[in-house]
């Protein structure tokens, strides 16, 4: 029996983030758990969502920072020197509302073109949810709490405060949608 698509994309993450930025590993670890947790919600698409929650932020590893900004990084990364499957390229490229902070950068038109959203969108607000629930440390949040860090980390006038701000309400009704399905699933 081969290797699964999770524990590949464990591989990758590990050998890219560990040693280099121990806390976006430790982050990444718990994002990824958080998307196990989703299984019974996603069927099938457990694994993918579990795969690409372990590479959401392969990007920010110092080799792949070429944009500097790591979803695209990330997503060019797994495309071009792995082959990823297009459907895990596309989730990391696009996680989190991408796309806003994409336009704040002026790399909007390009993550498009190259990697367009996909149109699961119960996969989509998993990823959100996985990654916006989950502090930077690895500690269990509120979307509400992590988008506060984020804004105070990086304050409300630099790319990012701009983009969170943006996303803010995107990602609220992703967890919100997540949530629901989740109460939804027999006990």
């Amino acid at each position: 029996m081969g290797v699964s698509i999770w524990q590949w994309a464990e591989q990758v993450a590990e050998k890219e983030l560990s040693s280099t930025l121990r806390r976006r590993w430790v982050h990444t670890q718990v994002v990824a758990a958080r998307a196990a947790e989703l299984a019974p919600v996603l069927g099938k698409d457990g694994a993918l969502l579990a795969a690409a929650a372990t590479l959401h932020d392969v990007g920010y590893a110092p080799r792949l920072a070429l944009t500097g900004f790591h979803p695209l990084d990330g997503a060019r990364f797994l495309r071009d020197e792995h082959g990823a499957d297009e459907r895990l390229v596309r989730l990391v490229a696009n996680h989190s509302f991408a796309l806003l902070e994409a336009e704040e950068r002026g790399l909007r038109a390009v993550l498009e073109s190259e990697f367009p959203l996909l149109e699961e969108p119960l996969l989509v607000d998993a990823l959100v949810y996985c990654d916006m629930t989950t502090t930077p440390d690895g500690g269990r949040t509120t979307a509400e709490e992590r988008v506060a860090e984020i804004r105070g980390r990086y304050g409300d006038d630099s790319v990012v405060g701009r983009f969170i701000r943006r996303a803010a309400p995107e990602i609220f009704g992703a967890v919100g949608r997540v949530k629901a399905a989740l109460a939804a699933q027999p006990r």
